[in-house]
């Protein structure tokens, strides 16, 4: 049956979603394709009706949903930043590892590796995978070079052989292009430190004008999604709008994180403004905040409350609630196989279907006619102060079993 044929008893729940990817450098149809596909997925297993049509330009669509016997139109827009990232278009092995190990050498001479490392030790592993390739591949262009040097030295004239063989190494390393590899995000977040760097601010000055707008619709609900590192960043936006001052009539804030990452920019020093957004919306009652993680994924920090553990949680703190994705439960055997030894992928899950629907679905939080603060009562977190810049709350340690 045709669940969107169906007739409309009363007028669908109208949502606005902004989406805030990582600094991944893929275009923005990858995410718009994404969502048709996984979408088309989700609907397959479960009991609802997707149907998608173009929004106002490529980094937008509109969504029609029919589930929970209700219907609603939503319109997603996406929010890019990954061009800004240096080497967002691949780069050659040696300016790709100066890069890495200039973001390394800022978070070790801070000591927010450390500190990062005690919270999560397999994220910060993951970090440390990029320069140790690039590290490896700048290695084999020496290799290279050596082996051709040696050659044509013993058989033609040692100077040309040696020559040749720099030229090679050369070559290897300033020239042939390499694809990104993961976390060259940080090299922007981390450049000034945690402070956001003149070109990423204006464009989050851009995104504000396009959370105020929507603010001021028709819609029932303004959804602001973060995923991965632009976890970091819709807090801050979130923030600034709540500080802009909220019109009477407005539609209900929510704030969805996915995977996120923000302790990679909220625990270093520079990072205050980050901090401060987060200190602010922990208590804000005027949005709900749901963080969704799981432990599966290596690449974020998983079922930690980003609050407090960059030591900002204030009194009578409200978010973000915690929701584990519990991977080992929502994707079935064979899937889980074919994302093993693929964290990317799994990392992406967040915003794929699941073959096992639980509590969490983004196609129902997204095209669903229930808003956020429906969907998830409970709350559990891992709050243990970690990030030595706290400035407000004291420290506290609790561990919960994150609320299903």
């Amino acid at each position: 049956m045709d669940l969107l044929a169906e007739p409309k008893l009363r007028r669908p729940f109208r949502r606005r979603v902004f989406l805030i990817p990582g600094g991944e450098p893929v275009p923005p149809a990858f995410y718009r394709e994404l969502y048709l596909r996984q979408g088309t997925a989700q609907a397959d297993l479960a009991e609802m009706a997707l149907a998608l049509r173009p929004g106002r330009g490529p980094a937008s669509w509109r969504v029609a949903g029919a589930m929970e016997a209700g219907f609603c139109d939503t319109e997603v827009e996406l929010l890019p930043w990954a061009d800004l990232v240096p080497g967002a278009a691949g780069q050659a092995i040696l300016p790709a590892l100066a890069g890495r190990l200039g973001t390394l050498w800022i978070y070790l001479a801070t000591g927010t590796l450390l500190r990062l490392f005690r919270l999560r030790p397999v994220a910060v592993l993951a970090i440390l995978v990029p320069p140790a390739v690039l590290s490896g591949l700048a290695a084999l262009a020496l290799g290279a070079g050596l082996l051709l040097a040696q050659a044509l030295a013993a058989l033609i004239w040692p100077p040309a052989g040696w020559l040749a063989g720099l030229l090679l190494a050369g070559v290897l390393l300033l020239r042939v292009r390499f694809p990104p590899l993961p976390f060259a995000d940080l090299g922007l977040l981390a450049r000034q430190r945690g402070a956001l760097s003149p070109a990423l601010a204006e464009r989050m000055g851009r995104f504000r004008a396009a959370l105020s707008e929507a603010l001021r619709s028709e819609c029932d609900e303004l959804l602001v999604v973060g995923h991965s590192t632009g976890a970091a960043l819709a807090v801050s936006l979130m923030a600034d709008l709540l500080r802009g001052g909220l019109p009477g009539r407005r539609p209900a804030l929510a704030l969805l994180t996915l995977g996120q990452r923000v302790p990679l920019l909220s625990f270093l020093p520079e990072a205050r403004q980050v901090r401060r957004d987060l200190n602010a919306l922990a208590a804000a009652a005027e949005l709900t905040w749901v963080d969704v993680s799981a432990r599966e994924d290596p690449l974020c920090f998983a079922l930690c409350d980003p609050v407090s553990v960059s030591g900002v949680a204030p009194e009578g703190q409200l978010w973000p609630l915690a929701i584990s994705a519990a991977l080992a439960e929502t994707l079935s055997p064979a899937r889980r196989r074919r994302l093993r030894g693929r964290p990317g992928l799994r990392h992406l899950q967040y915003l794929c279907a699941y073959d096992r629907p639980g509590d969490y679905d983004v196609f129902r939080v997204t095209a669903g006619p229930r808003p956020l603060a429906e969907r998830f009562p409970g709350r559990g977190r891992i709050d243990r102060v970690s990030s030595g810049q706290g400035t407000t709350g004291a420290p506290r340690a609790e561990a919960q079993r994150p609320v299903r």
